[in-house]
């Protein structure tokens, strides 16, 4: 049996290798309700009737469902295999009937297999002040199998909270919760918003409005996507990395790489009021580009690239290299022995559409990096294992196995990156792809406070 620690994941291929298993539930000195969210690849309930709960007991195909668990007081038993595709995650959630989760004495979820218990995260009073309810695990999709993750994340505004929160409908009657944004609890990713943040924020709005109207929308929809991953008052720089080589020409070409870089930039202006991103190019070489920002981010691309044309050779490893020789000068981009801290993260958009002729490199810096506080988000450009929009028939397929394998790399301090593929820059909503780029952030800006990573 494992003992699970707060954000702390658990592949279930070897331990539940049918997808039959029993999640039980209890608490001691708090009466708890108990529900279970299937969850669409936007992390939204899109269908009502898979939140299993006291008035639901099972989904309608069955695959979740109320039961007991041992001796625990509730649970719910899963069946993976027969979820329908859309489901990428069942969501385990605790509310209160109004007093406070700091009243409860001490909790458990334990997972059990056919093989017995094979997994425990315990939670308490002490991991919480005044919310009414907790994310307290997920069970999700990875790489064609499943996981599960100790969650412990909290919210202010009760069971109500957390349905509105999946994009579920509450009735009319239900007072509105106070605060429905989740706070992380453990390590809060952000400081309590303060007027001088608000200040810069509104000020920041406004310049988007005056400078660049057709990026509100953008702003906003990246602030949605933020406020849903409890990094409403997260800071952060964001640096945009981005593939050269020839066999982009047609994604630059139709103004796709200039479309997704839009994207980025009104990240990049929710993360930093500055509203400016860092851009890098390589290929070959490597290029640093002047910064993209409110005042030039019309026809960026196509200005950088007739400054810097395609070329040939794709070179993660030394890409990865000058990032970090830039963000953090002392380490020289060599192997750094003892964490790096920092008051304000890097948060890297690296896109590539083909492999890479440096590998031994590529691995050797990113294990560096995550004693670093830098994270590095990969998209692939083409088929993929983790590409939300492909069928489950295609797994054995991809183009991407050395960006999975980064994904899953050993030998790291903690996890800095994460995956996913698409077949064109612009097969998301803007909705989904900020969902999508929020998908393990912020637990690493969780772990990269414990670790002494951000200040």
């Amino acid at each position: 049996m494992k003992q699970l620690q707060r954000g702390e994941r658990l592949p279930l291929a070897q331990l539940a290798p049918d997808g039959v298993l029993q999640a039980g539930l209890s608490a001691q000195g708090l009466a708890l309700d108990f529900a279970c969210f299937a969850l669409d690849a936007g992390g939204k309930l899109a269908d009502e009737r898979y939140m299993t709960f006291f008035n639901q007991p099972a989904t309608p195909c069955g695959a979740v469902a109320q039961t007991s668990v041992g001796p625990d007081a509730g649970g719910f038993s899963f069946r993976l295999a027969s979820l329908p595709a859309w489901v990428e995650r069942l969501s385990i959630v605790a509310s209160t009937d109004g007093a406070p989760m700091s009243q409860l004495q001490a909790g458990r979820l334990r997972l059990v297999s056919a093989q017995g218990e094979i997994a425990r995260f315990d939670f308490a009073g002490r991991d919480f002040t005044g919310e009414r309810a907790v994310m307290l695990g997920e069970l999700y999709r990875k790489d064609g199998g499943w996981r599960f993750m100790a969650v412990g994340q909290g919210f202010n505004g009760g069971l109500d909270a957390l349905v509105r929160h999946v994009g579920g409908a509450v009735a009319d009657e239900t007072p509105p919760p106070a605060s429905p944004a989740p706070v992380p609890v453990a390590a809060p990713v952000s400081a309590p918003a303060s007027a001088a943040p608000r200040a810069a924020a509104v000020d920041l709005e406004k310049r988007v409005a005056q400078s660049a109207p057709q990026l509100v929308n953008l702003v906003k929809s990246a602030a949605v996507s933020l406020e849903k991953a409890g990094l409403a008052q997260h800071r952060a720089k964001v640096c945009l990395v981005l593939d050269i080589s020839g066999s982009m020409s047609a994604l630059y070409r139709k103004g796709l790489v200039q479309q997704f870089a839009e994207r980025i930039l009104a990240l990049g202006c929710r993360f930093d009021d500055d509203g400016e991103i860092d851009v890098f190019l390589f290929g070959r070489n490597v290029h640093r580009g002047a910064p993209m920002g409110l005042s030039n981010w019309s026809n960026y691309i196509e200005r950088i690239i007739d400054k810097h044309p395609l070329e040939g050779d794709t070179r993660y490893g030394a890409a990865l290299e000058a990032v970090r020789r830039h963000y953090f000068p002392d380490g020289g981009g060599g192997e750094r022995k003892a964490p790096l801290k920092a008051e304000v993260p890097v948060y890297v958009m690296f896109v590539t559409d083909g492999s890479t002729s440096d590998k031994p490199l590529t691995e050797r810096q990113l294990r560096w990096a995550s004693r670093e506080p830098i994270f590095w988000q990969f998209m692939g450009i083409g088929k993929g294992r983790k590409s939300r929009a492909k069928a489950l028939a295609n797994f054995a397929d991809s183009d991407f196995p050395f960006l999975e394998k980064l994904d899953e790399l050993d030998g790291r301090l903690i996890d800095n990156a994460d995956f996913f593929s698409v077949a064109s820059p612009d097969e998301h909503s803007d909705g989904a792809l900020y969902d999508l780029l929020m998908n393990e952030y912020p637990q690493w800006v969780i772990e990269a406070r414990q670790r002494g990573l951000i200040a």
